[in-house]
């Protein structure tokens, strides 16, 4: 059973090697297949279609009119008509293009904004994916270790060197290591499978596992560059800001569709020779010239202008948040950042690499006899919290610069297996 067992670790992991993915490749696959950016990219498609739309002219229109004036019993003769006119706009047209080329602009801004949460979100998928790599292994290396103690107390019971208890206890630990070894391994397949989320993909079998190995990343910052550079570069502050503009733009077209539009008409009519005897009249040509201009009694309602006005105050109050949000997050993301590099610090000290010392030495005693079974187990899961914490450490460490790369607006992030 056991020798079973260790031959499904080796199957899992030999399937895992041969469907690996690096950071890099991921990366450009999340941006290439990621569906929802997919879906993002098409408002940006749709707004460029809109500005086109915006440029169009009023159509002008033609009309024909035949006219027959009883002529068959009263021989008041024929006539046919052509008019050809067209609305007339002043200043909407241009002020709905400004408009569509502004929403088009910030759907720009909106689309950089998804890639730059979408890149992020997907590399802490990635750690993640890392992570449960390194603790899977941390796992397996501790029950490789149970196995075997396991299988000396077996021979040592068989030798009559311990009793049946403590072989039994041995038994027991080494199956209940196992069953976490299942869950470790399980956990992993989990981190592995959303890293096709971010991909596009889905596969029913054995899903990619990311290369490299968890390594802390230490650097410095400077906190007044930061927030400078997160005012200058962050996407969802540039999409605020032109927001802002669209707004300004929104009023101006609320303003111009208050301006009066008028018709001109350019006519031509012909009628027939009136043959009436009382009224005769002779055939003739007709030209009419015309222009028809509304009454706008409707602007003495400011309604539509006042609303826009109220949007362009609103839009204007959301960016000045927003830049307070920004410095606030950018802050935050700095202090959690220089968090991490001190709690990885207290790692440096090779505090592990001593554990391991003691491990190693308390097994070779319990082969000897010279120290007991149980002191072995408090020395593997010494060590093996310990390896399990500093790999959450660096982990939270590579996090917490990605964060602070997201709440910057820079990207600068690398894996040091790239």
């Amino acid at each position: 059973m056991k020798k079973f067992i260790i031959l499904i670790n080796l199957i899992f992991f030999a399937s895992l090697s041969a469907q690996s993915i690096d950071y890099k490749t991921y990366i450009e696959y999340v941006k290439e297949k990621n569906l929802s950016y997919a879906a993002e990219r098409l408002n940006v498609g749709i707004a460029e279609a809109e500005l086109q739309a915006a440029k169009v002219f009023n159509d002008p229109q033609l009309s024909l009119e035949y006219a027959d004036n009883d002529d068959r019993r009263m021989l008041m003769g024929r006539s046919v008509s052509v008019e050809l006119s067209k609305t007339f706009s002043v200043g909407k047209r241009g002020a709905n293009i400004d408009l569509a080329r502004s929403e088009k602009e910030l759907n720009e801004a909106l689309l950089e904004d998804y890639f730059r949460n979408l890149r992020a979100d997907a590399t802490l998928a990635y750690i993640e994916a890392l992570k449960r790599a390194e603790l899977y292994r941390i796992k397996e290396k501790s029950a490789q270790n149970i196995r075997a103690l396991a299988a000396s107390d077996s021979i040592r019971f068989a030798l009559g060197e311990i009793n049946e208890a403590d072989a039994l206890q041995s038994a027991i630990e080494a199956e209940s290591t196992e069953n976490e070894l299942i869950q470790a391994r399980s956990e992993l397949l989990n981190a592995c499978a959303a890293l096709a989320v971010f991909t596009g993909s889905f596969s029913a079998g054995t899903p990619q596992e990311p290369t490299g190995k968890l390594a802390a990343a230490v650097r410095d910052f400077d906190a007044a560059t930061l927030l400078q550079t997160a005012l200058d570069n962050r996407a969802d502050l540039a999409a605020a800001l032109k927001n802002t503009e669209v707004a300004e733009r929104q009023l101006k077209v609320a303003r111009r569709e208050r301006n009066t539009d008028f018709d001109l008409a350019l006519g031509y009519n012909y009628n027939t020779e009136v043959r009436n005897e009382i009224a005769p009249a002779p055939k003739f040509n007709g030209v009419t010239v015309g222009v028809s201009i509304p009454l706008k009694l409707s602007n003495f309602n400011r309604g539509t202008v006042s609303a826009a006005k109220l949007r362009q105050q609103q839009a204007e109050t959301t960016y000045r948040q927003a830049e307070v949000e920004v410095q606030t997050e950018v802050m935050n993301s700095l202090r959690q950042y220089r968090a991490s590099v001190e709690q990885v610090k207290t790692y440096q000290n090779g505090l592990h690499r001593k554990a391991e010392n003691v491990l190693n030495a308390r097994i070779y005693s319990y082969r000897r006899g010279e120290t007991s079974r149980s002191e072995v187990y408090i020395a593997q899961q010494t060590f093996d919290n310990l390896q399990a914490a500093y790999i959450e450490t660096i982990a939270n460490n590579l996090s917490s610069l990605v964060e602070l790369d997201r709440s910057v607006g820079i990207w600068e992030f690398r894996l040091d297996n790239e």
